[in-house]
């Protein structure tokens, strides 16, 4: 009988081993909500912001080569994974796999270092500017101090205009 019950729990725990392997497997990336700085925008299966490039036209990344280096497109292998209070109907899958959010190719910031950061705001980094994104698809501004300026937040503003650091 103790044989049996030690046989039975570990093929339950091999069949759930199993199952998170084949869910980790597929490479279906997760977007998720957060709560930042900014509100609450959507983050990666890591946590990190995501941000939207105001360059991006149809649904395709005019992000290439340098500007990827600091700005990492998000990709799945799959359709991508809409987690809590996520519109599942807004994920799609663009070019090269890059994930689109309400046909915003998405994108992680090398300058956020650990989930939750939101450094990327409102950079003009490679000609236009960045932004985290809302759960409604809209992207995420700044808010306005009450002189009318526009508030960082403390954001740092170290990275040029003109591309890169």
């Amino acid at each position: 009988m103790t044989r049996h019950l030690i046989l039975l729990a570990l093929a339950a725990v091999s069949a759930t081993l199993l199952a998170a392997t084949s869910a980790a497997a597929s490479g279906r990336t997760l977007v998720g909500l957060r709560t930042t700085a900014l509100g609450t925008v959507l983050v990666d299966g890591n946590g990190h912001t995501l941000y939207l490039f105001e360059k991006d036209r149809n649904g395709v990344s005019a992000c290439k080569t340098a500007c990827a280096q600091y700005w990492p497109a998000l990709t799945s292998h799959g359709t991508p994974r809409a987690g809590s209070g996520v519109q599942q109907s807004l994920l799609r899958i663009g070019r090269a796999d890059q994930v689109l959010y309400a046909g915003h190719p998405l994108y992680t910031f090398a300058g956020d270092k650990s989930a939750g950061q939101t450094s990327g705001e409102g950079l003009t980094n490679f000609g236009a500017g960045w932004y985290a994104l809302a759960a409604s698809g809209r992207k995420v501004e700044p808010s306005k101090t009450p002189g009318g300026s526009s508030s960082t937040g403390g954001y740092s503003s170290s990275y040029s205009s003109s591309g890169g650091y």
